[in-house]
Order: structure tokens, then C-alpha cells, then sequence
């Protein structure tokens, strides 16, 4: 019982979409620990149940052992990678209760995976909003629906809490389309005007 519906496929859609967002900061983690095998099998424990597969215990026990390993990495780039790893195994266990502490499973793993590219490239805030568009444009429709069932994210006091207000505002408020110019403007095949003056 909770607040709100949510059926297996809305939990697959908010998994899928977490993967996509955190494996590609797999690199950081792995860049510094390379022996440690545990975000990868988080990783792969979403893919598993975003594919089809039963949400089983594999999934919350991968989820915690790879925040047990974002815990032990030795770089605050690292820890962050490992954690959106763990977030989107986590993303299974998405609960029915409208609350904005529940879109941390729906958007904890890209908002981490921000950080650990922001903090990778020197701590640059400019990587992060990269990060955090790109993960705006991976979001699929039912994806979205999900979402929208959930109240929005507050501005969060640290880091992470702000990268995820930043991402729900993308989400939830796009920004409008670029305008199409219908004139082209002149042709590069234009000729320019020609003058009888010898002084033109």
C-alpha cells in the first residue's frame, strides 16, 4: 500500500534510466580501484531486473555493496561513482509514498554520477551541468510519468542536493525548443550587388 500506483514496468523504467545515467562514472571508480568489482555488479543487478528479470535480493544487496565501497574509495570522485552505482541498483526499491525523499531513486544515481565527473575534471561546475543535461535528455517518457507522480525535489543544502533539484527542474520544466529561422539568410551562391561608380 502507499500514496500512489507504481507497477513493476514504472520500477523497471526508473531503473533503466538510473543505469544509463551512472555507468558511464563506472570509469571513475574503476580508474582508482580497479580490483574492486562491487559498483560493476550493482551496475549489472539494474540492468538485470530493467531487463525483464525478477526484483530479487540481488538488487538491494548489489545497491549495498557498492556504498559500502563508495565508503571505502580512497577519492571523493570514486566514492561518488561507486554511489550511483549503488543508487541504481537501489532504484528497484522505488516506494509508492508521495514524498520528494523517494526521488532520490529515480534520480540519486544521475546526480551522483554528476559529481563524480565534476569532481574527476578538477571540481568544475561546468562538467556537472554537462552531466546533468545529458542525463535530462536520457529520460524517457514513462520514465517521466513516474516522475511526475512525485512531488519535486527541494534545493538540497550540499552538492548532491543541489545536482538533483537542478536535474528535476530540467525534467519537470524544459526549457522551450530553439526557434527554426525560416530565412536562411543570404545564399553563399549570392552575388553581391555590383556599382557603376568607380568609387563603390
Amino acid at each position: 500500500m502507499g500514496d500512489l500506483e507504481l507497477s513493476t514496468d514504472d520500477l523497471r523504467a526508473v531503473a533503466a534510466y538510473a543505469l544509463a545515467c551512472a555507468e558511464p562514472a563506472l570509469v571513475v571508480f574503476t580508474a582508482v580501484h580497479p580490483d574492486d568489482p562491487r559498483p560493476a555488479a550493482a551496475l549489472e543487478a539494474a540492468r538485470i531486473f530493467a531487463e525483464g528479470a525478477r526484483r530479487t535480493r540481488l538488487q538491494r544487496t548489489a545497491a549495498t555493496e557498492a556504498h559500502r565501497a563508495g565508503r571505502e574509495a580512497t577519492t571523493e570522485a570514486a566514492r561518488h561513482a561507486a554511489t550511483a552505482a549503488g543508487d541504481a541498483s537501489a532504484a528497484a526499491y522505488l516506494h509508492p509514498l508521495a514524498n520528494a525523499t523517494q526521488v532520490r531513486h529515480v534520480l540519486g544515481a544521475a546526480a551522483h554520477a554528476a559529481r563524480a565527473a565534476e569532481l574527476h575534471r578538477g571540481d568544475d561546475p561546468v562538467v556537472a551541468e554537462y552531466v546533468v543535461t545529458a542525463a535530462a535528455a536520457r529520460a524517457t517518457p514513462h520514465m517521466l510519468d513516474v516522475l511526475g507522480r512525485y512531488p519535486r525535489v527541494p534545493l538540497g543544502r550540499n552538492r548532491i542536493g543541489v545536482l538533483m533539484h537542478r536535474l528535476d527542474q530540467l525534467l519537470r520544466d524544459p526549457p522551450p525548443p530553439k526557434r527554426v529561422v525560416d530565412d536562411p539568410g543570404r545564399s553563399s551562391t549570392a552575388r553581391a550587388p555590383t556599382c557603376g561608380s568607380a568609387t563603390c
